[in-house]
């Protein structure tokens, strides 16, 4: 079996497929892909990368899509349960039993 190699791209020393020469993540690429951006939109929000790594990015990610596509719930998730534990942060109740914050 063949190994596909995709150009422009490397691997992290914890394995994350990022922009060779960059720390841009394909993950990045992946989400603005998937909030309805088109490569030349995703160049336009990075221009120092060509398409041709914008495209590579999105090869990958495609060839990947099922373990990314987790990868990009499972930190979704994490942000939503970080941003309810800041929300009922003890400092932020207090402030508000004060009637110094709304």
């Amino acid at each position: 079996m063949a190994t596909i190699t995709y150009p422009h791209l490397i691997e992290t020393a914890e394995g994350t497929p990022i922009i060779e020469g960059t720390r841009i993540k394909v993950l990045f690429i992946a989400r603005e892909r998937l909030a309805g951006k088109d490569a030349d939109a995703i160049q336009r929000l990075l221009p120092d990368l060509t398409l041709g790594q914008i495209h590579s990015a999105l090869a990958y990610y495609y060839d990947h899509q099922t373990e990314m596509d987790e990868e990009i719930a499972r930190r979704d998730r994490m942000f939503e349960q970080r941003k309810a534990e800041a929300a009922e942060s003890p400092l932020k109740r207090k402030l508000k039993d004060r009637g110094l914050i709304p």
